[in-house]
């Protein structure tokens, strides 16, 4: 299995179990997308993408709807998208992405995380080369679903990997293909479960079961808190 499979089967949604902690994550990504492109999903790719993906984690269509509304308050005026990176317990290597509204107290949150766990925030940038962001798509397999006819379709979108597994069909491409290859599949008619820019780690570290015990508690620490959007190591 390639880099995108390992990465989707790893502990992020295990320490997300908690609704109470993924639901207002989802909705913060819908909001911000609305506000940005408009609340019109049919016009704005950024905002089916994040419904999507919330709809897969089951977000209720009430709490949907409000996210969207939730754009045009004056509350969302001074809303941003940051990313933050770091190196956490055992050396392990982190990028975050934050939405904050309040970008001096994210920091020192993070810094604070960061420090506790006897690590540091690094200066933005410089883990842009041990990290490749990644345009990743996963769908179901359906019977008449000929994989390598879609690879060849595909390719022109911006294909760089297709891999199934227990019907489950996973396709990454690079970041910039993000729209292309969402377009592409709507053209196909397939419905994808979920649609995410990731960053996956060009060199994957391994670490003892005691060390991911200890950079697990760290990583949820940082999930905990309601800024934090996405938390991306390179731990293999």
């Amino acid at each position: 299995m390639g880099r995108a499979f390992e990465y989707r089967k790893a502990a992020k949604l295990a320490r997300w179990g908690n609704m109470s902690k993924l639901f207002p994550k989802l909705q913060r990504a819908i909001t911000i997308a609305a506000k940005q492109g408009g609340g019109d999903p049919e016009t704005n790719a950024a905002l089916r993408t994040a419904i999507l993906n919330a709809k897969a984690q089951n977000l209720p269509k009430a709490h949907i709807e409000a996210a969207i509304k939730r754009a045009t308050s004056k509350d969302m005026d001074n809303y941003q998208e940051v990313v933050y990176e770091g190196k956490g317990p055992h050396g392990v290597l982190v990028v975050v992405e934050a939405a904050t509204d309040n970008p001096t107290r994210t920091i020192a949150n993070i810094r604070y995380i960061f420090s506790r766990a006897g690590g540091q925030v690094l200066t933005t940038g410089s883990l842009d080369f041990m990290f490749d962001r990644k345009a990743v798509f996963e769908f179901n397999k359906t019977d008449d679903m000929d994989l390598e006819e879609l690879e060849l379709e595909l390719i022109d979108a911006g294909l760089e990997e297709l891999e199934e597994e227990d019907g489950v069909v996973l396709v990454s491409g690079d970041y910039k293909d993000f729209g292309s290859l969402q377009n592409k599949f709507e053209e196909l008619g397939i419905e994808l479960v979920k649609a995410e820019l990731q960053r996956l780690p060009n060199n994957p570290q391994e670490f003892t079961p005691e060390e991911r015990n200890d950079i697990e508690e760290f990583l949820s620490k940082l999930d905990d808190d309601d800024d934090v959007q996405h938390v991306y190591t390179n731990m293999a």
